[in-house]
């Protein structure tokens, strides 16, 4: 192995910092007492008269000065020691320099030197499966092969702590799914390694996954009872478990309720014969909908459909979030009307004539004083999206309309 004590022998010789060519020959110098000095060596006389920024680029040059990294061989050699070890060394190497980041707070820092070393070990890890021989051997290498039982047992050692360090690091950095798979990884190894048991259940809860987390704390307190961190986390996972297994009734209350109240609403619209259809793209009505009023979960009941009331002369519509089935037209058009659009005064509970399309593609003209349900029940109509769709037109007006509407609807038949 390179020697860093040689490396910088040679790089010394490279840049003429020996003193072995210093020369006494040539013009005297004098100090201020007159006494002759030497001539100074070739290489302090090229550092004569030059500034410190000129020093400093001078010194830049040199492996073991350089602040700015360029292509050199030494450079390349000086970074090479940390790679000429063994696996064993190199990871361990990489790991300690994790563990100061990490000491540090670096997290970020930490995490790829801890990457590093779990390269080199799973690297070995995987030759070892594939049945392929180990690297060759150096001289200086320590006797002994990188598949010795001993030694292949401590680099699962240096890979089990390595891998459980950067959990440590994924928690910091709020990769929990990271963490759980560091720690996976390190459990592989060694079923009984309490520090990945507590990281990982730490990454479970913040993850939402309780009951894991808890699994995570039996196993780690099946390891060491006393673990008072562990016996703390055990407290805290119980806690959120508890408020999982609320939250999940709560849900499965609701789910349930859902499902108990769209069931009595079929059986509603069936019993009375009302038509419903869904399209690919209903409308977004927020907390609209058909609903049995007053209480949801009462066949008893009555049904409240959302109307829009639609203006085709003048493109205007409304909305009426709640159209009860026992209601008539005239009580919600005896507040909407006139609306404030209508500059002429045609819009008037008493002027206006109704329509709703029928399943056909025709017309059938609604009376204002009719209930709802006698409308729509029988089949003739249909509500579309939850929504009772209905035309209102002034009196002169509504003829007019009505050709047109038919004409329409013939001439898309056609196509």
């Amino acid at each position: 192995m390179v020697q860093l004590e040689e490396l910088i022998e040679a790089a010394a010789s490279k840049y003429n910092f020996s003193d072995s060519n210093a020369q006494t020959s040539g013009t005297p110098s004098q100090d201020g007492s007159g006494v002759p000095l030497p001539d100074l060596p070739p290489e302090r006389k090229a550092t004569t008269g030059k500034t410190a920024d000129e020093l400093w680029a001078e010194l830049n040059k040199s492996p073991l000065f350089m602040t700015e990294l360029e292509d050199n061989d030494d450079v390349a050699a000086l970074q090479a020691l940390a790679y000429e070890g063994t696996p064993l060394e190199n990871a361990s190497d990489f790991k300690e320099r994790g563990n100061e980041c990490f000491r540090e707070k670096k997290w970020s820092d930490a995490r790829e030197f801890y990457d590093k070393g779990v390269a080199i070990l799973t690297a070995e890890e995987r030759r070892r499966a594939k049945g392929e021989p180990p690297r060759a051997r150096e001289p200086e290498d320590p006797p002994g092969s990188d598949d010795d039982p001993d030694e292949v047992a401590r680099q699962r050692g240096v890979l089990e702590s390595t891998y459980v360090n950067r959990a440590a690091c994924q928690l910091e950095l709020r990769n929990f799914r990271s963490c759980t798979l560091d720690c996976a990884a390190a459990l592989k190894l060694n079923r009984r390694n309490v520090k990945a048991l507590y990281r990982s259940a730490r990454a479970l809860l913040a993850l939402g996954r309780a009951d894991e987390a808890a699994d995570a704390c039996a196993l780690g307190l099946d390891a060491e009872p006393a673990n008072g961190a562990l016996l703390a986390l055990a407290r805290d996972v119980e806690r959120k478990a508890a408020e999982v297994r609320e939250r999940r009734r709560r849900e499965e209350e609701r789910a349930a309720r859902e499902k108990r109240r769209a069931a009595l609403l079929k059986a509603a619209l069936a019993a009375r014969a009302i038509r419903t259809r869904r399209t690919e793209q209903p409308p977004e009505m927020e907390d609209a909908r058909v609903r049995l009023a007053p209480d949801e979960d009462d066949p008893r009941s009555t049904l409240e459909f959302p109307a829009v009331l639609l203006y085709p002369a003048h493109l205007q519509s409304d909305f009426v979030k709640a159209f009860g089935e026992a209601e008539a037209l005239e009580a919600h058009l005896s507040y909407i009307l006139p609306p404030p659009w209508d500059a002429r005064g045609e819009y008037t509970p008493a002027g206006v004539e109704c329509y709703m399309e029928t399943v056909a593609g025709g017309l059938v003209k609604m009376g204002k004083k009719v209930p709802l349900l006698t409308v729509l029940s029988g089949g003739k109509v249909e509500v579309v999206d939850d929504v009772v769709r209905i035309f209102v037109l002034p009196k002169a007006r509504a003829e007019g309309w009505v050709q047109e509407f038919k004409a329409k609807k013939a001439a898309e038949k056609k196509t």
